[in-house]
This record gives structure tokens, sequence and C-alpha cells, in this order.
């Protein structure tokens, strides 16, 4: 099976049959899957998490697919983070490109990161290879990755499980927007604590 064969079998059926097979495992093939997406980004994020939404529900397959791609994406950025100063991956801090977006989250840090991860169709490996990269504390990541996750992953589910109703009534899409607002000012405080922390031990230091 070549990769496009391997990326048209990932559809919400399949999917759904392949979690109903492995039931008896309860969410870890849900979890598994979407870690595994971290680190193979042509799979369909976006199948995989409607599948875990129409397979166990609105909100035990938000939380499923949150743990899962969250995981992931924390896994690939200590992976890079640790490997990233070696000969095979050298390339990559080299280039140009790379260089100029590993500064520019560096400079801004928890508020570009959470904002490209709430949006489902942002190539988040290259987020989190990028930031692995970077010198952008591990804490403020995390935190970025926690609460953009969340967001996208509970749009997803939401929109994906409940369509004619997010249609019908405009009111719920507002609220989507809300959240991603009240996040992100949560988020922007979180940070400037941890930020004075660390002004405070390097001052002490």
């Amino acid at each position: 099976m070549d990769i496009h064969a391997f990326k048209e079998w990932f559809t919400i059926e399949n999917m759904m049959n392949l979690i109903d097979q492995y039931r008896s495992f309860g969410p870890l093939p849900g979890i598994l899957l979407l870690i595994l997406e971290a680190f193979l980004p042509f799979l369909p994020l976006v199948i995989i998490v409607l599948a875990n939404a129409n397979a166990f529900g609105l909100w035990y397959g938000f939380l499923i697919s949150w743990a899962g791609a969250s995981g992931g994406a924390i896994l690939v950025f200590l992976v890079i983070r640790r490997f990233g100063n070696t000969r095979i991956l050298s390339f990559l801090r080299k280039n140009r490109q790379v260089k100029k977006i590993t500064h520019w989250l560096e400079a801004h840090g928890f508020s570009p990161i959470f904002l490209l991860l709430c949006f489902p169709f942002t190539p988040s490996a290259v987020v989190n290879i990028v930031a692995g990269l970077s010198k952008i504390n591990i804490f403020q990541y995390i935190l970025a990755v926690v609460a953009g996750k969340m967001v996208m992953i509970f749009i997803v589910s939401f929109v994906g499980y409940d369509l004619v109703s997010l249609i019908k009534n405009p009111l719920k899409t507002v609220g989507v927007f809300l959240i991603i607002l009240v996040l992100w000012f949560i988020g922007k405080r979180i940070e400037a604590r941890l930020a004075k922390k660390m002004e405070k031990k390097e001052q002490r230091g």
C-alpha cells in the first residue's frame, strides 16, 4: 500500500470501524492514532477527531482527541528539543526560513503558538518542530499547546458532531469565538506570571 492509498483509507467510516474493533481497549486507539498523527502529519487529524466524537460521543470523544493531540505535539517538541543539535537535524537549524520563524516564536512566546494551534488546518508539525528548535520555555509551550489544541479539537468535534445545530443557532458560533478569546487572555496572564518568575530567578542567579 503506497502513501496515497494509505491516506485515502483514512475515512470517518474506516476510523469508526477501527475504533469499534478495538473498543475493548477503551480510548487507547483514539489517543494513539492522534499521537501517531503528530509524527506523521499526512494523516487526517480532522477525520480522526470526528471519528472519536461520533464513536464515543461529543464530550468523551473530545477529551480523548484532546489528550492524544496534545500528547503527540508535546512528544514531538521534546524529541526535537533533545536531538535538535545533532548532525541529523542540523539542516533544519541552518534553514533561513526556520531561523526567522524560530526567532519570531522566541520573541512572542505563547500567543503565536496558541493562535496557530487553534485552527485545524495549521501545519502543527511545523509549529512543534520550530518550537523545539527555539529557546522558548517548555512550560510556555505546553500551556500554548494544551490551550490551543483544546480550542481546535472542541471546534472540530462540535462542528462534526452537531453541524445542523451550529448552522441553525449562530449564537453557538459566537460562543466558540468567545472561548478562544477567553483562553487567549488566560494564557497571556499565566505567561506574564511565568515571565516574572523567570526574571526573578535570573536576577537571583
